[in-house]
């Protein structure tokens, strides 16, 4: 027979899962009267965990938010995924300035399982590899990520103490239109009413964020992340590249990213030959990678600028012809 506690427990984790559970179906799964139910959750409440009880034909109890949060009830899927889920958002950069709270939130988890279930993580991790080396990423601080997001949601302007990356410190206001996480890192893309332009900030760089009074209203059909990636595409790089190519935007689009690369039609108009090209603006920090990603999209293209990128060209294309004549 179940110990009290043990009892205790279960109730916790029957409400964890969400709605209004009534005394007669708790006193079914828990195999008790329902007077034993009460004295469960009273024991709950001691322990600081806030169990609510809703009046009326349906109800009974339900878990209410609390000022912490209460102990957690995981099922071994659950656990699983919780884990997982840390090892893949520390790779990827998903975390705030305070690294150390993911570790040690798994540290907890990993104490707890039970022996066969660790067992069957270890097993999981010891047998994962990436595609990609783990990424030395800057991370926001929580509270600005955690100011900014409720604001993007209440439609709220904000006050930002931003730094750029050649150092210059300011502070604006900024009306977020959302969130967005990229190769890494957190951005928050809106309207800076104070030049009236759109902008793009990095959540890293921001020291400090603080909700202002008002509300604004975000445009329609806003997509935040192919405004980042936009943003991305038109920041000042090392090299500006100007191509004409042969193709789709989708062919031209899976071979080079959406963040450094703007696509349009080719004036048609201008130059009959122009139908069915696309005009190409890159920019980028290196050109030696340029090359290969022209060869793998396997398109015509012309090269408008710089001079140096068809040097570049050439010798890969020598390269290639001489692998290919060798042996």
């Amino acid at each position: 027979m179940a110990r009290p506690a043990a009892r205790v427990l279960t109730l916790l984790e029957l409400l964890q899962s969400g709605g209004v559970r009534t005394v007669t179906e708790l006193a079914g799964r828990l195999g008790v009267d329902g007077r034993t139910v009460r004295r469960y959750v009273d024991h709950l409440l001691d322990l600081d965990v806030p169990v609510e009880s809703v009046r009326g034909r349906y109800g009974g109890y339900r878990l209410a938010p609390g000022y912490r949060v209460p102990p957690l009830m995981l099922s071994d899927e659950e656990a699983l995924a919780v884990l997982l889920g840390l090892v893949a958002g520390r790779r990827a950069g998903l975390m705030t300035a305070t690294g150390t709270a993911s570790e040690t939130a798994a540290a907890k988890i990993r104490r707890v399982l039970p022996e066969r279930l660790a067992r069957r993580l270890d097993t999981v991790l010891g047998s994962l590899a990436f595609t990609a080396p783990a990424g030395e990423f800057a991370a926001p601080e929580s509270a600005v990520l955690l100011c900014i997001a409720d604001a993007v949601r209440h439609h709220r302007p904000v006050s930002i103490r931003y730094t750029a990356a050649d150092g210059r410190r300011s502070e604006r206001t900024l009306h977020p239109y959302g969130l967005v996480a990229h190769s890494g890192r957190w951005y928050v893309t809106g309207a800076d009413p104070g030049i009236g332009e759109d902008r793009t900030f990095r959540l890293d760089r921001i020291a400090d964020a603080r909700t202002l009074p008002g509300s604004f209203e975000p445009p329609a059909g806003l997509d935040p992340a192919q405004r980042v990636l936009s943003g991305l595409a038109q920041a000042p790089y090392r090299h500006q590249v100007t191509l004409r190519i042969q193709a789709t935007a989708e062919q031209i689009r899976a071979r080079l990213p959406a963040s450094v690369v703007s696509i349009e039609e080719a004036a048609a108009d201008a130059d009959p030959q122009a139908e069915g090209w696309l005009r190409v603006d890159l920019r980028a920090e290196r050109l030696d990678w340029v090359p290969a990603v022209l060869a793998s999209l396997d398109r015509p293209f012309v090269i408008e600028r710089p001079d140096e990128l068809r040097g570049l060209v050439v010798a890969l294309a020598e390269r290639l012809a001489a692998s290919a004549r060798s042996g």
